[in-house]
């Protein structure tokens, strides 16, 4: 049985490793741009929450507004700079998983609006799939 490390490779993992780091970068566009937009337009960021739901008060709608920049900037910043790339990546991916299941329920949504919303779904599924990726190939080795 072959193992996806044993398969065959390009160049030497220097010559990939450009390759690799655009690629984390693509991946934690959505999460820079998103962070960066809600750190400048705060108000948004709290509307944003309110609109799901999910906080009961002001004070509870701050914290979710603070805690989500937080966590989308830090996240990246982690997987970007490769200190803790595996803890930012599975934090990335906890979260869109749960977005996925707040913003982007197909199974409710009207007819007119099923077909988008379950493209989201299944392309936040996706990402999601990427971010465990990122974690495993990053996970630390124990040295011998």
């Amino acid at each position: 049985m072959t193992v996806i490390s044993e398969l065959p490779t390009a160049g030497s993992p220097a010559d990939r490793r450009p390759l690799w780091w655009l690629g984390l970068l693509l991946l934690c566009a959505p999460y820079l741009q998103g962070g960066l937009v809600k750190l400048t337009d705060f108000n948004s960021a709290l509307a944003e929450i309110q609109h799901f739901g999910l906080a009961s008060s002001g004070l509870w709608t701050t914290v979710m507004a603070a805690g989500t920049i937080a966590l989308e900037l830090g996240a990246s910043v982690l997987v970007l700079s490769n200190r803790g790339r595996s803890l930012g990546a599975l934090a990335l991916g906890a979260f869109t998983l749960m977005a996925t299941f707040i913003a982007n329920r197909y199974w409710s949504a009207p007819p007119e609006a099923r077909f988008a919303q379950a493209n989201s779904f299944y392309e936040h599924l996706a990402l999601t799939g990427a971010w465990l990726l990122v974690a495993v190939a990053s996970w630390p080795r124990r040295r011998a």
